[in-house]
């Protein structure tokens, strides 16, 4: 080997760790999105108050299309190719009309505006689990779990939030009362010592 074989071959092998993080890092990405899109939709329907139709819907066939895109590459054949496409297709169709008799105005006037947002959510979140776990896919039952964990700590701090402002503000005044006493004990000394001098 030449010394510049040996050159290039140490710096790929230096520049190896943190190319690996930076595709892994690409790998993880459509998940990252799907998760930071659904909790954005529920925010967005709790602010406005306007179901988000649409929008559920586009966010049900991405994750459906990220299902068959990282499935593709260990689909070995036309036949399991096509078997992929079929049930991931009937898999997300099943989703939608979930979501959408969800949205019928008979079972809308049943639930109030942000309410809908999380329950479009929870279906949402039980179908991308339920897709990992036919494709046996760690990343997608992840995301599906950490969708269905969204809709509790959501509401959590839906109804915690007055809680929370309330030891905001006690933490504030505690602070300002060891703040202003702190200040008032140098005060305090410099005159006895005055006095005693």
């Amino acid at each position: 080997m030449s010394d510049v074989e040996v050159e290039r071959n140490d710096g790929t092998e230096s520049s190896a760790p943190g190319s690996g993080m930076a595709h892994f890092l690409w790998q993880q990405l459509p998940y990252v999105v799907a998760l930071v899109l659904a909790i954005a939709g529920v925010a967005y329907t709790n602010v406005s108050h306007q179901s988000l139709v649409g929008y559920w819907e586009f966010l049900a066939l991405s994750i459906g299309v990220v299902c068959v895109v990282t499935k593709w590459p260990e689909a070995e054949g036309k036949e399991a190719q096509l078997r992929l496409i079929w049930t991931q297709a009937l898999h997300w169709v099943a989703v939608l009309v979930t979501m959408n008799i969800m949205l019928v105005s008979g079972v809308q006037q049943l639930l109030p505006t942000p309410a809908t947002g999380l329950v479009l959510l929870t279906l949402l979140a039980l179908g991308t689990f339920l897709a990992g776990v036919s494709l046996l896919s760690l990343q997608i039952s992840f995301l599906g779990l950490a969708m269905g964990l969204t809709v509790p700590a959501i509401s959590w701090l839906k109804q915690s939030v007055f809680f929370f402002l309330l030891g905001a503000v006690l933490l504030i005044g505690l602070g300002i009362t060891f703040w202003l006493r702190q200040d008032r004990r140098p005060a305090t000394r410099s005159i006895n010592n005055h006095r005693e001098a």
